[in-house]
């Protein structure tokens, strides 16, 4: 295990993408090539079945298989954080107990979205699973049609287990956040950069770095704001539609996954994917996984129920 104090050295962590084989199950050997790429990039940890990692479209025992996989193969190398939260109480409990049983360091808890509940409701909710073990709290009021006011996060920040927020509300909110001692990650990519080096926040939680992690990794680093700049036409792109459609996309392009979609998920349509393919090579192609990026025909791409 790690302590908190460790935990929170953690910069970059990337919201590791999961490809797939043909037949539409966990392609575990493209996985482990990925995340040997983020190693090699100097990222500091992963978040294991995120959004990015597309948690939501796995049952549990894909997820939990993913988390302990994980753990036990780059544990010693990385953060491995489980996002083992779910608009479920008893669900996001039951896979948090498992979860730390496999050897993940830190749970990734959101609130309870879609069916959502009252404020004591959702700090009762995130009460018991930090008594579970470490956690980051993500706050995407985008994603779960309730934001978490720093009325919310104050008191659980007292908690033994609180590692600190992923925070999408912006960086004054970030900025709010530090000044009180309270850990923050970004959640927006194009933001994280000012976030680390002007609003103090510890790093960023990243679905870019997926694609271009040693990039991230300077960004994170030190002050840069020419490539921060000159990257921000990528981010953009990366969010041009709900993520991880134009991640999953890049990645197929630049041919480091298979072609392969989950739905509800469809790729990018063609005129997307030439603005992709243009910003992608102008980077230099040691910059970015995968090869020179080329269309591809959707047609071509396994999109599977």
């Amino acid at each position: 295990m790690r302590t908190l104090e460790q935990i929170k050295q953690a910069s970059l962590i990337t919201a590791i993408k999961t490809p797939y084989l043909a037949n539409g199950e966990i392609d575990l050997a493209k996985y482990d090539e990925l995340v040997e790429i983020q190693i090699a990039a100097g990222v500091d940890g992963i978040v294991v079945g995120g959004t990015t990692g597309e948690g939501q479209l796995m049952n549990w025992e894909e997820h939990l298989m993913l988390i302990a996989h994980s753990a036990n193969k780059f544990g010693d190398k990385l953060l491995i954080v489980g996002n083992t939260g779910s608009n479920n109480t008893r669900e996001a409990i039951k896979a948090t107990k498992y979860g730390f049983a496999s050897g993940m360091h830190a749970s990734l808890q959101i609130n309870p979205y879609y069916g959502r509940t009252s404020i004591a409701g959702v700090k009762e909710h995130f009460k018991r699973v930090l008594d579970i073990g470490p956690a980051f709290i993500y706050n995407v009021a985008g994603r779960t049609g309730q934001d978490l006011t720093p009325d919310i996060i104050e008191p659980l920040a007292q908690h033994e287990h609180f590692i600190g927020v992923k925070e999408c509300g912006g960086n004054e909110r970030i900025a709010h956040y530090e000044q009180q001692g309270i850990a923050c990650w970004s959640g927006n990519d194009d933001e994280a950069h000012d976030a680390r080096h002007i609003h103090k926040a510890h790093g960023v939680i990243s679905v870019t770095s997926n694609l271009i992690p040693g990039l991230f990794r300077q960004l994170m680093d030190s002050k840069n704001d020419a490539l921060n700049n000159s990257l921000q036409p990528l981010m953009n792109w990366l969010f041009c539609e709900p993520n991880p459609i134009a991640i999953n996309t890049a990645m197929i392009m630049t041919g480091a996954v298979n072609p392969v979609f989950r739905m509800p998920y469809v790729p990018l349509n063609d005129e997307q994917q030439q603005q992709g393919e243009t910003l992608i090579n102008q980077l230099n192609e040691q910059d970015f996984v995968g090869s020179r990026a080329q269309c591809v025909d959707i047609s071509k791409v396994l999109i599977l129920s």
